[in-house]
């Protein structure tokens, strides 16, 4: 328990054989299924959520923070983490995609998995023993298959940068959702991404806020504040309403760590970053030590990609081919049970907490394969989220406190943005 976070993380990234390290972390979750990233600098004794979990202690290796562009990662091996992790996001449900553009995914899934297409292996029905998203149906298998043809000559690494290359174009791809309230208790999505805030509501996105423009990130007690620099140098703080202060100082601190991590280096000679460091930017208790993004590129200390380097590839779990006979509702039961692909050792609790814990619901694994889209038209209306009756006892709206009503997120919907 004396441990620091940071040895642990040591043992894992040499087992895995990473170098580009500072995307990933450790997560855990604690009684109420509240999900928390290890922190290096702390002991394990001071995780008091994880400590009061076991023993046995539980953690879950997965990304922390996703390359806006996965494909220019400098080492294979890291390329092929982000491969497994974001496979699992679009197999569970947390990164929605088209039906044609799951093809595509899946298509490149079956090149890396089983390499070129060949009639005399690849019988009727191959890609029905794998699983790539919920309720997958039979046109989307024909769909792979039909692509995974044209795909000769392929191997996996490049299979899998393909892959990420359109993984990367999705709308909700890297972004980490946090559910919020709004006034009228109104329901409102916070999604952390590689560029900014990106804040949901009613299945749409009203605003954006990019980290360069975010000069403070502030929360007490259940209320939490963004305060924004605007287009003319003025502030605008944003207010949103946790469901409590545990899961208010969770997304506070992601959202610290974000920003940090993705945000233009203070040091840049342009006005804006003058005006953040003028404002003294984050100057919080809490702060991020690891690498930022801009120093993860340019970083000459390792000389990346190192020569020589050997992947080992694990195989996905496969389940008894799709036959005319199977009914939709076996299909169904086969989809929901393949959540936990064999190749995917990433398995990591839901980034988003549940308001309403479920009695079925005691498994991170469980809780992490629910639909994650707050505008999934089929998605459970309860568990991980929230419930009706949740909403019903949403707190009230703060008043809002303008500091200049000019500044503000940068709307791409083309409709006013309240500020509050």
């Amino acid at each position: 328990k004396s441990t620091k976070g940071s040895v642990v993380l040591g043992y894992v990234f040499r087992h895995l054989n990473l170098v580009e390290i500072d995307y990933f972390g450790l997560r855990y979750c604690d009684r109420s299924h509240q999900t928390y990233w290890l922190d290096p600098a702390k002991t394990l004794a001071e995780h008091k959520e994880l400590i009061n979990t076991g023993p046995p202690y539980t953690l879950y290796f997965g990304i922390k923070f996703y390359a806006e562009d996965p494909c220019k990662l400098k080492e294979e091996i890291t390329r092929y983490q982000f491969f497994l992790q974001v496979k699992q996001d679009v197999l569970q449900g947390r990164l929605p995609c088209p039906i044609n553009t799951a093809a595509q995914l899946g298509a490149y899934i079956i090149q890396s998995e089983l390499g070129d297409y060949d009639p005399y292996k690849h019988t009727a029905g191959y890609v029905s023993e794998y699983r790539f998203v919920p309720d997958q149906k039979e046109e989307l298998e024909d769909a792979i298959e039909r692509i995974h043809k044209t795909l000769m000559g392929q191997v996996p690494a490049e299979a899998e940068v393909n892959y990420l290359g359109v993984a990367k174009s999705l709308e909700m791809y890297g972004v980490d959702l946090h559910p919020v309230y709004g006034e009228n208790k109104s329901e409102y999505f916070l999604g952390l991404t590689p560029v900014g805030v990106v804040v949901y509501k009613n299945k749409k996105q009203v605003g954006k806020y990019f980290w360069p423009r975010i000069t403070k990130v502030h929360f007490k007690e259940t209320q939490f504040e963004l305060r924004v620099l605007g287009k003319d140098c003025n502030e605008t703080s944003f207010f949103f309403e946790a469901r409590n202060k545990v899961t208010c100082k969770h997304l506070w601190k992601c959202c610290v760590e974000h920003h940090t991590f993705f945000r233009v280096p203070e040091n840049e000679s342009n006005s804006l970053s003058r005006k953040v460091s003028k404002f003294g930017s984050i100057g919080y208790k809490h702060r991020y030590s690891g690498k930022t993004s801009l120093r993860m590129t340019r970083d000459p200390s390792v000389q990346l990609p190192r020569p020589d380097q050997s992947i080992e590839r694990s195989r996905s779990k496969t389940y008894p081919k799709r036959t005319q006979q199977t009914d939709s509702k076996n299909m169904s039961q086969i989809t929901t049970n393949g959540e936990n692909e064999g190749t995917t050792k990433i398995i990591a609790p839901s980034p988003v907490k549940s308001f309403k814990k479920m009695k079925n619901e005691n498994s991170p694994e469980t809780q992490r394969s629910k639909t994650s889209a707050p505008w999934e038209e089929n998605g459970p209306h309860s568990g991980l989220y929230n419930s009706a009756s949740d909403r019903n006892k949403s707190p009230k709206f703060p008043y809002s406190r303008r500091r200049n009503p000019s500044g503000g997120s940068e709307n791409e919907s083309g409709q006013p943005v309240r500020r509050r």
